[in-house]
């Protein structure tokens, strides 16, 4: 990748916030959201590389940055968010440098979107089971129906009496309601959304990616995101928890626990030292096996 699609983006800062507030003659709360969120968490600015990932607790803003990203540059969304009457106006507040006009399919994904394709499915699926049940109460009814031709108007109705007279009771329900989408894992379904939703040459913002995501396929999706950044010309920004997308090659980390320090390394963070100091705790154990 020769550049960025996005290079910098600027929120209002905790001196401009408090001026705001100070106008409004109130205090910081949620009904003045996205306002006096990120100034806790020091972040001003993100100046961006190929692969910007946002690290911190829940509360500490990640979410909140990258919906005012999301926002300020119109990017294509399918699920709701948190918001209120005041978010327009801190995000007309924001400013993004943008080296490269967003591509069309650029997007922000987050975890809402991946459970809405899952219910989604489920959804339909339960709507084929409960068509099934009438087409197998309709089965024998047609099977020993009879029938007299009155006018062609009834073609339709004898074609489905010679269907259930010349097949068994499974394949005459299997032609009639319709293929059940393949039912598959969450962890299956969410790897398979973000492969399919990510283009080649677009601005992807990923809000914790990780959910409902096994180790494993938290592996396949880091190798997927580095591929496509590598090779297809992707810039992402990320907000995680996951040591698998947080060990990304050459990505720059900032930590909004800690004032939204850029990080040296991934390794010196409390959540992959957590399960550091938890496998070398437990390595005899695995040694043995």
């Amino acid at each position: 990748m020769d550049g960025l699609f996005l290079s910098a983006f600027y929120f209002p800062g905790a001196e401009a916030e408090s001026d705001f507030m100070f106008g409004l003659k109130t205090t910081y709360d949620q009904t003045v959201y996205p306002y006096g969120v990120l100034p806790k968490a020091g972040l001003n600015e993100i100046i961006f590389r190929p692969v910007t990932i946002l690290y911190g607790g829940n509360g500490s803003g990640k979410s909140t940055a990258l919906n005012v990203i999301a926002e300020k540059l119109r990017l294509i969304r399918n699920s709701a968010y948190n918001r209120s009457r005041f978010f327009e106006n801190y995000v007309d507040r924001c400013r993004a440098t943008v080296d490269e006009a967003i591509p069309g399919g650029s997007r922000i994904i987050t975890s809402d979107d991946v459970f809405d394709m899952m219910l989604d499915i489920r959804s339909i699926n339960e709507g084929i089971d409960r068509r099934r049940e009438k087409l197998a109460e309709d089965y024998y009814d047609l099977k020993h129906e009879k029938f007299q031709l009155r006018s062609l108007e009834d073609l339709d109705h004898l074609h489905r009496i010679n269907q259930a007279r010349s097949k068994t009771k499974s394949r005459f329900i299997e032609n009639e309601s319709g293929k059940s989408l393949r039912e598959r894992s969450n962890g299956e379904s969410a790897l398979m959304y973000f492969q399919s939703k990510i283009e080649m040459d677009t601005l992807c913002l990923l809000d914790e990616p990780e959910n409902s995501l096994s180790p494993e396929n938290q592996l396949i999706l880091a190798d997927f995101l580095a591929e496509s950044v590598r090779y297809c010309g992707n810039q992402l920004v990320i907000s995680t928890h996951s040591p698998f997308l947080l060990a990304l090659p050459g990505a720059k980390i900032i930590n909004l626990d800690e004032q939204s320090r850029v990080v040296d390394s991934w390794t010196e963070l409390k959540n992959p030292r957590v399960y550091y100091d938890f496998f070398k705790t437990h390595a005899d154990e695995f040694e043995e096996t």
